[in-house]
């Protein structure tokens, strides 16, 4: 292994990371805030970068499987340094916490640890939302997009360790391509939930804020009450709920859709996504009306967001639902476990692999009745293969695993039983928000420095989805590549 190639390929993502830093400097120019020293860092941030592309500009980076899952790999430890330090200079936290919020913000997560985001400069807030809609669709599909200089397969090996779900369909003979007019499918969403926001009453700086939140399922706001703030607002409620719902489908089939090709949003996943959260939203809400006095119309909206906002682990709160009822918090509960499509900027579970596992369970009692019957598994008419369908299997295994691990090391270190396992769901997931002292009315600032930094890798393992970084765990991984 060459590691020129690691090198030179964080050097560009460095370099289109400082690029967009200039969008919380602006920000502060434009507030009359203190920046000189987020901006000299970025400055210089650059210059490094810089210097290092041009050492080694004869060189051409060609990534194989171990080069790429490496760079993932590594990619999430720049990500965290580079965006703790820029939210360490501009507020008052520690270093551990900086990082953690970077991590967070990157990862799409949410989980934040500011008690007081009302104190926070404008380009802090700006730092935040940008963080998440930069990882929204993956740092890496956007490196990929814009580094023409990796080959094929190096971009194909890069896009299919961060891309999230269980295949990846190209739309275009080349991966940096598909990655192109992904992100500008992605830009076009956020403009028009900026303007949507906007046109709701909500300010421009608010509705850029919250759109890149929406957009990334990401779910940092600019108000302590989250969406809350706006609560009486059904029309700003119910566009954000539309815009999370969206991003939580495979953006390959709006890919397709906007090329006049609509069969992506009659797949199987979609179909059950869409399903799944008006069951689950219809069911809170006839729940919440039956045990509780609030109006039709606030309970119906406000149940649709918190489905909408927990199903594709984005991690919004409307109102502090900790407060409804038990049976209320079981239907919220549920969505914690599954997320988004594949494809989408959701993070959990996935719908494509309860899926596979449901239909491959489904095959394994058919054929306890018929012993000699060769039953496959098929999605939208698809036969999966035995590789795919163990993938899963394997998943499963180490999303159930993980969870347990990081729950019950928190219930070691003396958090309550709900808190710990509901934080570990959310951080696994990346949703943000969980249960107990981590409920939407509340934040990670509870846990010490050690587990900040444990949770930290855990928003990364989630985020990657367990094989890319478990991999360098294993003997095996060194030895064959």
């Amino acid at each position: 292994m060459d590691f020129k190639n690691l090198v030179k390929f964080l050097a560009q993502i460095g370099v289109v990371l400082g690029i967009f830093f200039f969008i919380p400097i602006f920000t502060g120019f434009f507030y009359k805030e203190e920046i000189e020293r987020f901006l000299w860092f970025d400055l210089v941030f650059l210059a490094i970068n810089g210097v290092i592309l041009l050492s080694l500009r004869p060189f051409k980076v060609e990534m194989g499987i171990k080069e790429g899952i490496l760079a993932v790999n590594l990619v999430w430890f720049l990500l965290g340094v580079v965006g703790g330090v820029g939210l360490y200079l501009g507020s008052p936290i520690g270093v551990v916490d900086a990082f953690f919020e970077a991590v967070s913000g990157f990862t799409t997560t949410g989980a934040t640890i500011y008690n007081d985001l009302g104190s926070l400069p404008h380009w802090v807030l700006m730092l935040r939302s940008l963080m998440h809609w930069l990882g929204g669709m993956g740092i890496i599909v956007l490196g990929v997009g814009l580094l023409s200089i990796l080959n094929p397969t190096g971009s194909l090996t890069l896009f299919k360790s961060e891309s999230t779900g269980v295949t990846l369909e190209k739309l275009t003979p080349k991966i940096k391509d598909t990655a192109k007019s992904l992100w500008k499918i992605y830009l076009f969403f956020t403009f028009f939930n900026i303007l949507l926001l906007y046109l709701g009453g909500m300010g421009v700086f608010d509705a850029i804020n919250h759109a890149f939140s929406t957009i990334s399922t990401g779910g940092f706001s600019t108000k302590n009450q989250s969406l809350g703030y706006w609560g009486d607002n059904l029309y700003i409620l119910w566009v954000t709920t539309f815009f999370m719902v969206i991003s939580g489908v495979n953006f390959i089939a709006h890919l397709k859709a906007l090329r006049g090709d609509f069969t992506g949003y009659l797949s199987e996943e979609v179909k059950v996504y869409l399903k799944l959260f008006l069951f689950l939203s219809l069911a809170l809400t006839l729940t919440h009306l039956i045990l509780s006095a609030e109006p039709f119309l606030s309970t119906l909206t406000h149940s649709f967001f918190t489905i909408a906002s927990i199903l594709t682990t984005t991690g919004f709160a409307s109102t502090n639902y900790s407060l409804w009822s038990n049976l209320a918090l079981a239907f919220i509960f549920v969505p914690m476990f599954i997320g988004g499509n594949a494809g989408s900027t959701a993070g959990g579970v996935k719908i494509i692999r309860y899926l596979v596992l449901f239909k491959t369970l489904a095959v394994q009692l058919k054929q306890l009745l018929h012993p000699n019957a060769v039953i496959d598994v098929f999605i939208d008419r698809k036969r999966l293969s035995t590789k795919v369908i163990f993938s899963v299997g394997g998943f499963f295994v180490l999303y159930i695993t993980s969870v347990l691990v990081l729950g019950f090391y928190l219930f070691a270190r003396g958090y309550d039983f709900l808190t710990s396992f509901s934080a570990s769901i959310a951080i696994i997931g990346n949703i943000g928000p969980g249960f107990g002292h981590v409920g939407p009315a509340d934040n990670f600032s509870i846990f010490s420095s050690v587990d900040k930094l444990v949770l930290a890798l855990f928003m990364v393992i989630g985020r990657l989805e367990f094989y890319t970084f478990f991999l360098l765990f294993t003997k095996e991984f060194y030895k064959r590549f």
